[in-house]
C-alpha cells in the first residue's frame, strides 16, 4: 500500500537514504548555488520564477527581486505561498540496464512565504547583498556607483521567509566504472576525431 504522500510534511523526502540532514550543508549550498527557481501558483496554475537570489543566514530568508511591476508580484500579491529550488548535477552513471541508468546530484528544497520588502533600508540592504555574492571583488563607491533611491523606485525586492527545507544528494564511488560528466560528453560531441 502506497504510503499517505500528501499528508507528509513538504519537506518529507521518500528517499531516506539521500536525504541530507546537516543545516551547515544546507546553508552552504544556497549560499554557493548560482542561481534557483521560485515556484507560484495563482489559482491552481504554477508558476517558475528562475532568478539570482541571495541567502541571508541571519534572517533564514532569500532574498531576489523583479521588476516593480509583473507577474510575479501580481502572483505573491494574491498567494505568497512559494517554493523554491537550487540543484547541481553530478557525474552521469553508466548500467548495463537501461533501468539502473542514474546520476550524482545534489539539491535543496525550501518553502515558505514572499513578502515584498517595503522598508527602504532592507530592500537597499538586500540589493548589497546581491551585488556582493555576485560581484564580490568590486566594492561600492569605488568600483561601482551604489544603487540610488530612484532605482529602488523601479524594482521590487522581495523577502522569502524559510519555513522548511530539505537537502537532498546522490553520491557514487568516486571509481565508479564509465562516470563521466554530462559537460564533457557534450564537448566530445563537438570536438571532431583527429
Amino acid at each position: 500500500m502506497p504510503r499517505p504522500y500528501l499528508q507528509q510534511a513538504p519537506n518529507e523526502l521518500r528517499r531516506k537514504d539521500r536525504a541530507v540532514e546537516d543545516e551547515a550543508w544546507i546553508r552552504g549550498f544556497l549560499g554557493r548555488a548560482p542561481f534557483g527557481a521560485f515556484a507560484f501558483s495563482q489559482d491552481g496554475q504554477p508558476f517558475v520564477n528562475s532568478n539570482i537570489f541571495v541567502y541571508d543566514e541571519a534572517r533564514h530568508a532569500i532574498y531576489f527581486h523583479t521588476a516593480r511591476e509583473g507577474r510575479t508580484r501580481s502572483i505573491l500579491e494574491l498567494n505568497p505561498r512559494a517554493c523554491f529550488s537550487i540543484s547541481e548535477m553530478g557525474r552521469l552513471l553508466p548500467a548495463k540496464e537501461a533501468l539502473e541508468m542514474s546520476v550524482e546530484y545534489q539539491g535543496v528544497t525550501a518553502f515558505g512565504q514572499v513578502q515584498v520588502v517595503s522598508d527602504e533600508e532592507e530592500g537597499f540592504t538586500a540589493l548589497q547583498l546581491l551585488l556582493d555574492k555576485y560581484f564580490p571583488h568590486l566594492r561600492p563607491g569605488e568600483d561601482y556607483r551604489p544603487t540610488t533611491p530612484e532605482e529602488w523606485k523601479r524594482t521590487t525586492v522581495f523577502r522569502f521567509d524559510i519555513e522548511l527545507w530539505s537537502g537532498k544528494q546522490k553520491k557514487a564511488d568516486a571509481d565508479f566504472p564509465g562516470a563521466f560528466f554530462y559537460e564533457d560528453m557534450q564537448l566530445a560531441r563537438k570536438t571532431p576525431d583527429a
